[in-house]
């Protein structure tokens, strides 16, 4: 029997991919997306099935949950007609949206592909075109048994197939812009596609659930870099922001901080009013331990240990929470689980 023609959405919310040079004035403007084909005519030799929905266009810059919340709807209200999904952006917030979305699209038993490039699709070296069509494919692929090869929210970009909510955004000037330090790639890109498929995210056999989407977010939350010399009076005033529900203490190396006791004690009046305060590493690579004192006494003190997330997967995952209606303890604990593939746990 002939397999049946991959059906995919492209979602475009805007970013350099989209963009192309206006003949005349020279200037970058907005891709028409109902001109896809013939900007991009290599994507006919796929033979797939290809619709897209256009959101107004805007610079990642200024991507914000309410757009996340717009994404995910898209991909609910089409997840049955479609086999998969790729949504182009702009790489500023990449690893912010592919972090929100693995946690907002619950369930997810289809690729949610997101990719963009860092020369628009319209220029002759652009890695645009690239991206564009071997995201495609990915969205299409299948397993020998016929089941979706990525069945997770994933960053494509030139090389590498990244977990979205581990990847992080490396260079402002490479083809290769985005990297996952603490998590090995899905899938290498060369002469094919080579999937790591003991990377990816598989689910236990039996009945799938439904798709299950969580578009309520609580943007109750705030970053605070540790950094020499901040001062008692600085930190004390960013965690006594008004509503703040909770805060994300980037700290150094494996999870420490200053051992002054104005320092702990700062952080625990915060948590004894009820902010929930999750230390993560400044560095790329590594995890928040208690191996030094400098990080046992925050994690004494109530501090969360954020492990091996990212930032990005840390401040999107918080938002999750809160937006679902967990009490601040219950977000504490849940912090330290791994929902989506976003945190190494030892057993």
């Amino acid at each position: 029997m002939p397999k049946s023609q991959p059906r995919i959405l492209l979602i475009y919310t805007g970013g350099t991919i989209g963009m192309i040079e206006n003949p005349v004035s020279h200037a970058l403007e907005p891709f028409d997306f109902t001109h896809l084909i013939d900007n991009v005519p290599k994507i006919k030799m796929l033979n797939y099935c290809i619709d897209n929905i256009s959101f107004k266009p805007i610079d990642s810059s200024d991507m914000n949950p309410d757009h996340w919340v717009d994404i995910t709807r898209a991909i609910e209200e089409n997840y049955d007609r479609y086999d998969g999904f790729v949504v182009l952006h702009g790489t500023d917030t990449m690893a912010y949206t592919a972090s929100a979305l693995s946690f907002m699209l619950e369930n997810l038993r289809k690729p949610v592909i997101i990719t963009g490039s860092q020369l628009p699709i319209g220029e002759v070296r652009t890695d645009g075109e690239e991206n564009l069509i071997t995201a495609v494919q990915i969205a299409a692929a299948r397993t020998p048994d016929g089941e979706p090869m990525v069945q997770e929210v994933a960053i494509l970009f030139e090389d590498y197939l990244w977990r979205g909510n581990r990847a992080t955004k490396r260079s402002a000037d490479n083809f290769n812009a985005f990297k996952s330090h603490n998590y090995p790639e899905l899938a290498k890109i060369g002469l094919g596609i080579n999937f790591h498929e003991e990377a990816l995210m598989r689910y236990p056999a039996g009945k799938p659930r439904p798709l299950k989407c969580h578009c309520v977010l609580d943007k109750s939350v705030m970053i605070i870099d540790i950094f020499p010399g901040i001062k008692p009076e600085i930190l004390r005033h960013q965690l006594s922001t008004p509503g703040v529900k909770g805060v994300i203490l980037r700290t150094y190396g494996a999870g420490n901080a200053p051992t002054a006791s104005w320092f702990k004690e700062t952080v625990q009046e915060a948590i004894d009013r009820g902010v929930v305060v999750l230390n993560v590493t400044q560095c790329v690579n590594g995890s928040v331990t208690r191996r030094y004192a400098a990080s046992d006494a925050l994690a004494r003190a109530g501090v969360v240990s954020g492990g091996d997330m990212t930032t990005e997967a840390a401040l999107t995952k918080m938002m999750f929470l809160f937006g679902a209606g967990y009490t601040p303890r219950q977000v504490g604990e849940l912090l330290g689980v791994s929902l989506r593939g976003e945190l190494t746990t030892h057993s």
